[in-house]
């Protein structure tokens, strides 16, 4: 599974913190070491024992360490549930549970998730009913992971997931928000109330600032539907007219009203974007197939103001990505981008992805 940082927890130091005592130190080394962790994620298990004997030692409340306890397991558990499907891309539905099932918006939401099905792609919904209840309907109860929230008022899973190992209760919004941003390849917004925004504007957040990889974010309507276009018609004349958000920041969404436009429109992202990691000041991005050299001149001169420093130069593996054996023979494009204007970016895999495309076209 990718980082979800693109790189920044990567960048993280990974030598284990001392408790201030070497005696207790080399008692949690040895604890680590009898209980078959992995050696090399040995020093950052030691960490985390030890930032939970500085939490016990600083007399917090039981209010906090019960949340801290709550949260820690629950996302334990989560990335337990996730680990043996981490080679499966996954695009993520967020939607009104109150949908009826005899609405418009229901219908694509399962023929969403069907198509998304038939190109491999698993679905994770919120696991109640109406929009996230159909686009597990088409996607089927073996493609599909439901992250349940427990609430004060009766609430259960849809009937497609209930039951199902991938089925996850959280007791926290934020356990589970970020496993919704952690474990995803796309996103798929269809009409929804408050939650639906939420988790929309959150994820744009995450891109725009840079905090999170870049996504493919589709807004999906019914034919002749106004929802997404009142959202950004709002968007457009609050915020852009104020300044408040940049032309390019609208780069990091899509809004359609066709299923099949929404499909294409992910797939087309990974056409051959593989994924990009910040390695120290430099942007490496992935690719699944070589650019000529004419189309990394191009994009050099389309790009020229995202640039920092330099140039945009083709790479193999850089050797701070040795941690992602995996990735290793695939070729790169590295960069020193501005830490900015995260929209620019995304319209550079854009091009990535229209260059390649070009590529076989004139080769055919």
């Amino acid at each position: 599974m990718a980082d979800f940082t693109a790189g920044a927890i990567h960048g993280l130091p990974t030598e284990a913190r001392s408790i201030g005592d070497t005696r207790i130190d080399e008692r949690i080394r040895d604890l680590v070491h009898d209980w078959g962790c992995d050696p090399a994620s040995a020093s950052l298990v030691q960490e985390m024992v030890v930032t939970a004997l500085k939490i016990g030692r600083d007399n917090l409340n039981v209010a906090d360490l019960k949340l801290f306890n709550r949260a820690l397991k629950e996302l334990r558990y989560a990335s337990r549930v996730f680990l043996p499907y981490s080679n499966r891309p996954k695009v993520v539905v967020f939607g009104s549970a109150r949908t009826p099932a005899d609405a418009p918006e229901w219908a694509e939401a399962r023929e969403f998730g069907c198509k998304m099905r038939e190109q491999g792609y698993m679905i994770i919904t919120g696991g109640g009913n109406g929009i996230m209840g159909a686009a597990q309907t088409g996607a089927g109860r073996e493609d599909s992971f439901g992250l349940n929230i427990r609430l004060p008022f009766e609430q259960r899973a849809n009937e497609t997931i209930d039951g199902d190992s991938k089925l996850i209760n959280f007791n926290y919004f934020f356990t589970r928000k970020l496993n919704f941003v952690k474990e995803t390849h796309a996103v798929a917004l269809f009409p929804g109330g408050f939650g639906t925004l939420d988790e929309g504007f959150e994820v744009l957040t995450l891109m725009q600032t840079g905090k999170g990889r870049i996504l493919p974010m589709v807004l999906v309507d019914k034919p002749g539907g106004g929802y997404w276009s009142a959202v950004l018609d709002l968007l457009g004349s609050q915020l852009l007219a104020r300044g408040l958000v940049s032309p390019e920041d609208f780069n990091l969404l899509y809004s359609t009203s066709s299923v099949d436009d929404a499909v294409a429109h992910i797939l087309q992202f990974y056409r051959n974007f593989e994924s990009y990691r910040w390695v120290g000041k430099r942007m490496v991005i992935r690719l699944r197939r070589a650019l000529p050299p004419s189309a990394i001149e191009k994009l050099n001169q389309d790009f020229a103001e995202l640039l920092a420093t330099g140039a945009i130069e083709s790479s193999a593996a850089l050797p701070e990505e040795a941690n992602q054996p995996h990735l290793a023979a695939l070729p790169r494009l590295v960069l020193i981008p501005h830490r900015r204007q995260f929209g620019r970016v995304r319209a550079l895999i854009d091009a990535i992805n229209k260059a390649e495309v070009e590529e076989e076209q004139d080769g055919g």
